[in-house]
């Protein structure tokens, strides 16, 4: 019986959950997840637990926050002036925004403060900081 290994693509069903059990994502009434092992796609966690799982294989693993989205970074909370904010949005805490980043494409941020000068912007993964939960069945070794 083959097993995943480098350079396969593979499909997986997943489910993704925070250590309280709160489900992230999930892959289940949709199209399995196809991705190739090691090319840098998949966090680093999750793409290393697919190695040597055989068609048909189901595993539930931890994956530390330095393997998954990275801890939050303080360089990622950006604080802007109110008057450099564009008249018609009005910030609130929990809001989500885009900025344009440095190569022109967009950077989801979240408004983690307002007060009567400045808002804070948080720029890091929402996941970051998490540790996460994934059960995954290998359901195809292309």
């Amino acid at each position: 019986m083959s097993v995943a290994s480098k350079g396969n693509s593979v499909k997986v069903h997943y489910t993704g959950k925070l250590t309280d059990g709160t489900v992230f994502d999930s892959s289940e009434n949709r199209e399995p997840l196809q991705f190739t092992l090691g090319d840098g796609n998949m966090i680093k966690g999750f793409d290393a637990a697919v190695y040597g799982m055989a068609i048909g294989d189901d595993k539930s693993i931890t994956i530390p926050s330095v393997e998954a989205y990275g801890e939050k970074r303080e360089d990622m909370m950006v604080e802007i002036p109110l008057t450099e904010v564009p008249e018609h949005i009005k910030p609130e805490v929990g809001m989500e925004l885009s900025l344009q980043g440095q190569n022109g494409q967009p950077m989801p941020v979240k408004v983690v403060n307002v007060d009567a000068e400045k808002i804070t912007l948080d720029a890091n993964h929402p996941l970051a900081g998490q540790d996460l939960i994934f059960d995954i069945k290998l359901v195809e070794i292309i």
